[in-house]
C-alpha cells in the first residue's frame, strides 16, 4: 500500500481541542443511538421506503435476464410488450420511492441536526462558568459554527444515505442469491482488496481529521484573539508577530488538509479496482459456469447486471462513511461537552449567613503554576472591600474565586460557612453576582435585556433600575422606550451604555454580595465617579468586593486589600494604609501626582 506521511506538526499547535474535551467513541455512539431511538419511527419509515425502491430497481435486470434466457432457448414469442410495460412500471415505482427516500432522509437529517444544535446549546449553557471562561472564544466558536456546518451535510445526507446503501447492498446480494445462486460467491473475490484498502485508510483518517479540525480551531482562536485585541496589538507593535503566528497556524492547518486529501487519493483507486474486480469475477466465473451448463445465459445476464448495480451502493457507503469520518470528529467535539460534569453541586449545601471567607486558597490556570498563593481573608456582611494592586497581581482571579466562578486548587472559599465550590451554580447566583469589564447586549428589546435579571419585574422597577445607574435619560430618549430594539441590527449602544445595562441588571437581580471587576471602566472618570456615588445608595447594606484600578473607588471602601504577586501584602482602611507608608501609600501618591 502506498505510504502517505502525516505532516510535521508544531507541538504548540494542538492536535485536538485543548480546553473543551472531544467526546470519546463510546460517548459518540451512545449519543447517535439516542438520536436514532428518538427518531425511530422516521428511521423505520426510511428503511421501508428504501426497501421498496431497491426491489423495484432489481425488476429491470430480472426482466432482461428472463428475456435473454427465452431468446437463448429459441422461444418464438418473447412478449416484448409485456416486458416493456413491466419495466416501465418498475421504473415509475423506483423513481417515486427514490424521491420519497431522499425526501424522508433529508427531513430525518434536518430533525436530528436540530436536536444536536439544541442539545449542544443547552449543555454548553449549563457548563460551569469557569470551564466556559477557560475555553475561550476560538474553540467554542469553531464548534458551534464550523463543526455544525460539517455535520449539517452528514446529518442531511450521510446518515440517511449510509443506511440506504447498506440495505441496498443486502437486498442486491439477496437478489443475486435468489436469481443466480452460483454467482453469489464470485462477489467475494473483491472483498480482500476492499478490506485491505479500507483498513489502511480508516486506520489513518480519524486522527488526521481530528488534527485538521483542531488546526482550524487554532486558526480561529488566533484570528479572534488578534481582532479582539486589535488596539493592544497596534499599541505594542505586535502586528508582525501576530501575522506570523496566524501564518504558522494556517500552514499547519492546510498541511493536515493536504494530508487528508492524499489519503482520499489512495482510497478512490482502491474503489475503482474493487468495482472492476467484482464485475470481472462475475463475468469470468459466470462464463465458465454457463459453458459447463451449470447456469443459464439469462442467469449470467441478471447476475452481471446486479453486480454492476453494486457499484453505486458500495461507492455510496464508502463515500458517506468517509464523510462520516469528518462528521464523527465534529460530532465528538460537539458531544464532548457531555463528558464535562455539570455544575450540579450539592443541593443540601446552603449558606447560613452572608460572611465571605477565603482560607489558605491556592489557584492556577495551568497545572503547577499558581496565580494565588495561600490567600486568606474575611469579608463581613455589608463590608465594602476594594482589591488594588498592579496588573497581573491576581485581583480579578481572586474576585472570581469569591464569586464562585472558579474553585480553588487547595483551600476553601465559603459563603456563610458553606463552600461555594460545592453549591449548585444557580444557588450561588442567588447570593453572589459578578459584573466584569465585558458586557453583552442581546439582540432584542431593551426590556428583554433587563428582564434577564428578573423576569417578573414590572416596568416601574425597570425604570427604577435604569435610574439607579444614571441610564434612564438616554433610555427614555429611545424611539420606543423599553420596546426599542437594541443590539446588532437595532439601535446601536455605546460600550458605556452597555455597561450601564449590565449594572441595571445587577440592581434588578438584587444579590446580597457583589463582585465588581472594574464595572465602570468604560465610563470616563467623572461619569464613573458620579455613577459609583449613585450606586452606593443602591448597594447600601450589601457586601461589595470591588476590583479597582481607579483609587477613588478604594478611597470609599471600608477595607482595602493590596494584592501583589498573588498574595495579600496589605489589609486595612485607606487612612491606615496611607499612614503605613507601604505599597498602597506609594500607589496613592502616584495617583495624586
Amino acid at each position: 500500500m502506498i505510504g502517505v506521511a502525516p505532516p510535521e506538526y508544531d507541538p504548540a499547535a494542538p492536535r485536538t481541542a485543548t480546553t473543551l474535551p472531544v467526546g470519546s467513541p463510546a460517548t459518540v455512539r451512545a449519543y447517535v443511538a439516542g438520536l436514532l431511538r428518538r427518531h425511530r419511527r422516521a428511521f423505520g419509515l426510511l428503511v421501508l421506503v428504501d426497501t421498496v425502491a431497491v426491489m423495484a430497481s432489481m425488476v429491470g435486470p430480472w426482466l432482461l435476464g428472463s428475456l435473454v434466457e427465452r431468446a437463448a432457448d429459441g422461444a418464438r414469442e418473447l412478449h416484448l410488450e409485456r416486458t416493456v410495460a413491466l419495466f416501465a412500471a418498475a421504473l415509475v415505482v423506483q423513481a417515486t420511492f427514490v424521491r420519497l427516500v431522499r425526501l424522508r432522509g433529508a427531513i430525518l437529517g434536518e430533525r436530528m441536526l436540530a436536536d444536536l444544535r439544541e442539545d449542544f446549546l443547552v449543555r454548553s449553557v449549563g457548563l460551569p462558568p469557569g470551564v466556559l471562561e477557560r475555553a475561550g472564544t476560538g474553540d467554542l466558536l469553531s464548534r458551534i459554527t464550523t463543526d455544525v456546518d460539517r455535520l449539517a451535510n452528514a446529518m442531511r445526507e450521510a446518515v440517511p444515505q449510509l443506511t440506504i446503501g447498506v440495505f441496498w447492498i443486502v437486498l442486491l446480494l439477496g437478489g443475486l442469491t435468489v436469481t443466480a445462486p452460483p454467482l453469489a460467491p464470485a462477489v467475494l473475490v473483491a472483498v480482500p482488496v476492499l478490506v485491505i484498502g479500507c483498513r489502511w485508510y480508516f486506520k489513518r483518517a480519524p486522527s488526521a481529521y481530528r488534527s485538521e479540525a483542531a488546526g482550524y480551531a487554532a486558526v480561529a482562536a488566533v484570528l479572534a484573539e488578534t481582532v479582539d485585541a486589535g488596539r493592544t496589538v497596534e499599541a505594542h507593535r505586535l502586528g508582525a508577530r501576530r501575522v506570523a503566528l496566524s501564518d504558522r497556524r494556517i500552514k499547519e492547518w492546510t498541511a493536515w488538509e493536504r494530508y487528508t486529501l492524499a489519503l482520499r487519493s489512495v482510497l478512490f483507486p482502491v474503489l475503482n479496482v474493487t468495482h472492476a474486480t467484482v464485475l470481472g469475477a462475475v463475468l469470468m466465473i459466470g462464463g465458465v459456469f454457463a459453458l459447463q451448463g451449470w447456469i443459464g445465459i439469462g442467469q449470467l445476464t441478471t447476475g452481471a447486471l446486479i453486480a454492476q448495480m453494486m457499484v453505486d451502493p458500495v461507492n455510496m457507503i464508502l463515500r458517506w462513511y468517509d464523510e462520516l469520518q469528518v462528521a464523527q470528529v465534529s460530532l465528538g467535539r460537539l458531544v464532548g461537552v457531555r463528558e464535562i460534569e455539570p455544575d450540579a453541586g450539592d443541593a443540601a449545601v446552603r449558606p447560613d449567613g452572608r460572611d465571605v471567607r477565603a482560607d489558605r486558597v491556592r489557584f492556577g490556570y495551568r497545572e503547577g503554576v499558581d496565580v494565588l498563593h495561600r490567600v486568606s481573608m474575611d469579608v463581613a456582611p455589608g463590608t465594602r472591600l476594594a482589591l488594588v494592586g498592579p496588573s497581573g497581581a491576581g485581583k480579578s482571579t481572586l474576585g472570581r474565586l469569591l464569586a464562585g466562578i472558579y474553585a480553588p486548587r487547595t483551600g476553601r472559599v465559603t459563603l456563610g460557612a458553606a463552600e461555594l465550590s460545592r453549591m449548585p451554580a444557580e444557588r450561588v447566583r442567588e447570593h453572589v453576582a459578578l459584573v466584569n469589564q465585558e458586557h453583552h447586549v442581546f439582540v432584542g428589546p431593551l426590556r428583554d435585556n433587563l428582564l434577564l435579571a428578573r423576569t417578573s419585574a414590572e416596568d416601574a422597577e425597570l425604570w427604577a433600575a435604569l435610574g439607579a445607574v444614571d441610564a434612564d435619560g438616554w433610555a427614555r430618549a429611545l424611539p420606543d422606550g423599553l420596546e426599542t430594539e437594541v443590539g446588532s441590527g437595532g439601535v446601536p449602544l455605546t460600550p458605556a451604555q452597555a455597561q450601564q445595562i449590565a449594572l441595571a441588571r445587577l440592581v434588578l437581580a438584587d444579590p446580597h454580595t457583589l463582585v465588581l471587576d472594574e464595572a465602570t471602566s468604560l465610563l470616563d472618570p467623572r461619569a464613573a465617579r458620579h455613577l459609583e456615588r449613585s450606586l452606593s445608595r443602591v448597594l447600601q447594606g450589601r457586601t461589595v468586593v470591588a476590583i479597582a484600578h481607579r483609587l477613588h473607588t478604594a478611597h470609599d471602601a471600608d477595607v482595602i486589600a493590596v494584592v501583589e504577586q498573588g498574595r495579600i501584602s496589605e489589609l486595612g482602611s485607606h487612612d491606615e494604609l496611607v499612614a503605613a507608608q507601604g505599597a498602597y501609600a506609594a500607589l496613592w501618591r502616584s495617583w495624586h501626582g
